[in-house]
């Protein structure tokens, strides 16, 4: 079976054109557990120094800082783990259970991080647990994304199927807000030498007291007239077989995905760290940033989303990986040069508005050329594969690049690379889509 012999349209299965209230009430639904993944990501991020000082003490600075960044992206090694067992899992069982599962796993690795004792109390015990909370983590979200990008699709009425899909980004980015307003709370009440006791802690504990009333809300998921209208639902060798004879195409989808998981990663989770231990501004400086940027693509996502049911998906991908390439480590350069909040405030936001141009039209464009009978883990495991090998370790990968550099501003030109891979996977996917078929 291959992906040309599929329908690549869905006109027979239409969802029903919802009301408005009730499509509103369906994205927020099926939007909160990824509210609760991001969120946990995005403070673990935020208090990696805090995290090392705890759980890796190497008597470096630099190295423990290093190992850290190191456990916040090896959850995502287990991403593609995730999407191949998750994901075929949710395209033979339904994407209503499947969310709830992808829920309850990141609820434990949350709980882990939470409540672990550090290095000074239980020995290397302590960063064993940590490492395997986040690859619980990372098991989890290799198919969250997906599946609530999935849903979201499906439940679209035709037309504002971009609009719709953009929430699942959207929601990522209110949880950026909400961890870095948590984190400015605390930061600025508590004094230095708690925060490393156990004020870091605190956002920790907030997730977890999320995940009842998180349960409880996405109980009320209703499975998508999509899944339910088809008689037959493959197996999960059927699926992986699918996806094994048709790797280019999610090959492909892994390349386009690079640009929009390394931009997220280091516009967000990376912002605090780079603000504070590389440009020496305030953490409360950092974090206001972090703040502004999940403000502002919150707004701009959903807004690119719509824009790209207008005038099409690819105009606004060719763009926004273009200037990409040609603007960021500019940008970066003039940032070092003499930091200050409102210089990185402003490349920040800059960096922000051509993510968002990018991610709202990207992440319908990718469930659009996976069929649908195994969309769900078609989407994840291209994602996933993006992210585990490029995004989820772009905070190590810049730590590591400005010390064997010496170049602050080189974390610029790694995003650079990133959109030029995309905007060259996009390029290819075009011509292919343009020659003609022989035969």
């Amino acid at each position: 079976m291959s992906f040309s012999s599929l329908p690549m349209t869905e006109v027979e299965h239409a969802p029903k054109l919802l009301h408005k209230r009730s499509a509103f009430k369906s994205i927020f639904i099926v939007a909160s557990g990824n509210f609760l993944e991001m969120f946990d990501f995005m403070v673990f991020g935020y208090y990696a120094t805090y995290i090392a000082h705890a759980f890796f003490p190497t008597g470096s600075d630099f190295i423990s800082l290093l190992l850290t960044l190191m456990t916040f992206g090896a959850g995502f090694l287990m991403r593609p783990v995730g999407a191949l067992v998750l994901g075929a899992y949710v395209d033979r069982h339904g994407r209503r259970k499947g969310l709830l599962l992808t829920l309850g796993l990141m609820a434990l690795g949350t709980l882990a991080i939470a409540i672990t004792p550090g290095y000074a109390q239980i020995g290397l015990a302590a960063p064993i647990i940590i490492v395997v909370g986040r690859l619980v983590q990372g098991l989890s979200a290799g198919v969250e994304v997906g599946g609530v990008s999935v849903y979201l699709n499906e439940i679209a009425p035709p037309n504002r199927k971009g609009f719709f899909t953009a929430w699942q980004s959207a929601s990522q980015q209110a949880a950026v807000v909400f961890a870095a307003v948590i984190g400015l709370l605390v930061s600025s009440y508590l004094p230095t030498a708690e925060m490393h006791a156990w004020g870091w802690r605190l956002p920790f504990i907030i997730g977890c007291l999320m995940i009842p009333f998180l349960f409880m809300i996405r109980r009320h998921v209703e499975e998508t007239e999509v899944f339910l209208a088809r008689k037959e639902h493959p197996t999960v060798g059927q699926i992986l077989a699918t996806i094994g004879s048709n790797w280019a195409v999610v090959l492909q989808g892994a390349l386009m995905a690079v640009m929009t998981t390394v931009f997220f990663y280091m516009i967000t989770a990376y912002t605090p760290t780079y603000g504070n231990k590389v440009l020496n501004l305030g953490p409360i400086d950092s974090l206001l940033v972090t703040a502004c940027v999940g403000l502002t693509n919150f707004i701009l996502l959903p807004v690119s989303g719509a824009l790209s049911d207008r005038i099409g998906r690819r105009p606004l991908l060719l763009g926004a990986t273009a200037l990409a390439v040609v603007v960021t480590y500019p940008l970066m350069r003039w940032l070092v040069a003499a930091p200050s909040f409102g210089g990185l405030l402003l490349v920040e936001l800059t960096m922000a508005a051509i993510y968002a141009a990018y991610n709202g039209a990207f992440i319908v464009y990718l469930t659009e050329i996976i069929p649908p009978h195994v969309r769900t883990v078609g989407f994840s495991l291209a994602y996933s594969m993006a992210t585990a090998i490029f995004g989820g370790f772009t905070p190590a990968i810049s730590t590591a690049l400005i010390g064997a550099t010496g170049d602050k501003a080189i974390p610029g030109a790694w995003c650079a690379a990133a959109a030029l891979l995309s905007l060259l996977a996009l390029l290819i996917r075009g011509r292919a889509k343009a020659a003609p078929r022989t035969g």
